[in-house]
């Protein structure tokens, strides 16, 4: 059972999170270990197994990058960390938006830091640009294997983004 299944929500980048909020709740109601003191030891231990997986599946999925994370795993797309390949040219504005960092943690400079600031957006907007209809009408069903190729990328794009992102906020004064 995955956690749209538990949810009973439809799989999808996008999802309706007011939907998901309220499921969430009526599952932690449904399963709280105080609502079961009453039960025998069997029925006590699997409301503490499903409040647990609810806590995790509300985790996952209330965040946009964890929930990609999750699907692209789920639909066996998302290879073992450091095995997927990114693209050379996306590999080398990193390495050019690193270097300008670095640059920052020397000898700050504020032009530079905006700089760095929109080279990372206009990546981040490119990125999502490019997957954007993807995103929208996933369906696993009907999905092409190049579009989930796609949206792989883009999300270890993503993880590239907010690292750097957390360097500019922790390494440059603002």
């Amino acid at each position: 059972m995955t956690y749209f299944d538990f949810y009973q929500i439809p799989i999808g980048f996008y999802i309706d999170e007011a939907a998901l909020k309220k499921a969430f709740y009526a599952k932690s109601k449904e399963f709280h270990p105080d609502f079961h003191t009453m039960d025998d030891d069997d029925a006590q231990e699997y409301a503490l197994e499903m409040s647990s997986l609810n806590t995790q599946a509300y985790k996952t999925l209330s965040n946009f990058d964890n929930r990609m994370e999750y699907i692209l795993r789920e639909r066996g797309i998302l290879g073992e960390e450091g095995q997927d390949k990114m693209p050379n040219n996306f590999l080398m504005d990193m390495m050019e938006l690193n270097e300008l960092i670095m640059e920052l943690e020397f000898d700050f400079d504020e032009g530079n830091l905006q700089t760095a600031k929109n080279m990372l957006q206009n990546l981040e907007n490119e990125s999502l640009n490019e997957v954007s209809t993807s995103l929208k009408i996933y369906d696993p069903t009907t999905t092409t294997s190049e579009d989930e190729k796609k949206i792989k990328i883009f999300y270890l794009k993503r993880k590239y983004f907010l690292r750097i992102q957390k360097s500019i906020l922790t390494f440059a004064p603002h």
